[in-house]
């Protein structure tokens, strides 16, 4: 077993932002393991940041990205429950970080609850044309796959976060109000790309 001193919990404090005394207990935990210990903080912060779910978010950002070619531009409004939290660096990081991911990835939705009915009718219909010849049994099975996937590639808290893909952008978000202790919330975005719908 690992020994438990001030420089390895430094080390997982540096990592993910989180105070030392968490951090210490979190390595106690995990037998001074990091990465189990970086884990084990994830599973409390999503624990903790289920708490903060229902709390208003009323402050923010709107933040704005335009590519480097200046073909791609977006605009996204990142909600928190203070102005504290919303002129800090680590919000700000992430704000921008969430505008250079819409840029990239050019998502639909920022949660499959708002993706329109009409267009989950029509996924639908699509796939389930394309599982036609299946059993009856496994169909709906097959359809609901299928579109579980569409909700990973087309809404924005689905995606593979394009920074780290080992996680999504909703666990991204889960990690910082784990850090910051505070409910944050993608309320809405836009993004255009020229000469798109011509």
């Amino acid at each position: 077993m690992t020994e438990i001193n001030a420089a390895l919990v430094k080390k997982l404090r540096d990592k993910t932002g989180i105070g030392m005394m968490t951090c210490k207990e979190a390595l106690a935990a995990t037998g001074g393991d990091i990465e189990k210990a970086v884990e084990y903080l994830r599973k409390k912060g999503l624990d903790a940041a289920a708490k903060r779910a229902g709390r208003k978010t009323g402050e923010g950002l709107v933040q704005s990205y335009i590519h480097v070619t200046g073909k791609i531009g977006v605009l996204v409004e990142v909600n928190c429950e203070s102005d504290f939290v919303a002129r800090g660096d680590q919000f700000r990081e992430l704000v921008e970080n969430i505008c250079m991911h819409v840029a990239a990835t050019d998502p639909i939705a920022v949660s499959p609850e708002e993706v329109p009915p009409e267009v989950v009718e029509k996924e639908k219909e699509i796939y389930r044309e394309q599982v036609k010849n299946k059993p009856p049994e496994v169909l709906d099975k097959i359809v609901a796959g299928k579109l579980k996937k569409f909700y990973a590639e087309k809404c924005l808290l689905e995606q593979p976060y394009v920074k780290n893909t080992d996680q999504t952008v909703g666990q991204l978000i889960q990690d910082m109000i784990a850090k910051v202790g505070e409910n944050i919330t993608i309320r809405r975005f836009v993004r255009y790309e020229l000469g798109e719908d011509l």
